[in-house]
């Protein structure tokens, strides 16, 4: 038997048509068959029906041009939310930096000019020379993370201080000033957005250093621990004696406080140490600024 299984065997031949598709499709009709088609668009018409009523039976019911428009619209709004969504993420972690940043610079040359101004008089010790919010009154090193010069302002208020590119020290409650015989020199600041002065808070080991300059003196910090992750609620980690430090009794202290993890605010991270050194201005910088860590 041959490949095709055809011959005087008895089995049924295939009949071949000449010519192209059309004809094919014609022989297939007469055998009483139906020629394949596509799925119709819309009611099958009949033969002698004009091309006016074809057309009209090709556009899509008004059911489906309302679901495609809806479908249409439904897309259009999810794109422009989606730009949206980016613009304000943009806006948060770019265009507040460089607005905040600056504001924090111009902070900074404010506090120096008032230190250095001819005939300028200033108490350090006088906390109510600073009550007014987004007032600077100290200047803010940490070596490790490369923060030079960076604005401290009385208060924590969001929209004035924290907002504004400033590092602002707990006045609710109440924490203790550097000069302070005793107590805690409690601070918070962005992590992320709004110049961001606590952005790599998180890389500090215990021994690096922490410098608050003053009108008068250099108040140098070392770090003694951290606590990465605790709730917002925990106020006493700003304590005398914070709660889940290192510390055992009264001392001075300082302790920084911002948002974790990265580009949220579901949690705080905090950073304390201790005082090692008191340095008056006049004598020069503390060597954590003359190359220490």
């Amino acid at each position: 038997m041959g490949a095709s299984g055809v011959g005087a065997s008895g089995t049924a031949e295939i009949a071949v048509v000449p010519g192209g598709r059309a004809a094919r499709r014609k022989a297939q009709q007469k055998k009483g068959g139906r020629p394949p088609t596509r799925a119709a668009a819309g009611p099958e018409l009949p033969e002698n029906a004009g091309r006016a009523a074809r057309r009209r039976a090709a556009k899509p019911s008004l059911g489906s041009r309302v679901l495609t428009a809806s479908a249409r619209l439904v897309g259009e709004l999810a794109m422009t939310v989606g730009v949206l969504l980016v613009l304000y993420v943009i806006y948060l972690t770019w265009w507040t930096n460089i607005v905040a940043a600056e504001k924090a610079r111009d902070e900074a040359k404010d506090i120096q000019h008032s230190w250095e101004a001819p005939g300028q008089v200033v108490d350090p010790r006088n906390p109510g020379q600073f009550v007014l919010p987004n007032r600077g009154f100290a200047l803010l090193y940490i070596p490790r993370i490369g923060m030079e010069r960076q604005a401290v302002a009385e208060g924590t208020d969001r929209a004035k201080v924290l907002n504004n590119g400033l590092v602002g020290h707990y006045t609710d409650p109440a924490t203790a000033m550097p000069w302070d015989a005793q107590g805690n020199f409690a601070l918070a600041a962005h992590r992320n957005g709004h110049g961001e002065p606590f952005r790599f808070v998180n890389k500090l080991k215990p021994g690096d250093k922490i410098v608050v300059e003053t009108a008068t003196t250099y108040f140098t910090y070392t770090v003694d621990a951290d606590l990465p992750q605790t709730s917002p609620q925990h106020i006493e980690v700003i304590d005398p004696i914070p709660d889940k430090g290192p510390y055992k009794k009264p001392g001075r202290y300082i302790t920084l406080t911002t948002c974790t993890p990265d580009g949220a605010s579901t949690y705080r991270l905090i950073v304390w140490g201790h005082l090692e050194e008191e340095r008056p201005r006049s004598q020069g910088k503390p060597d954590a600024l003359l190359g220490g860590k």
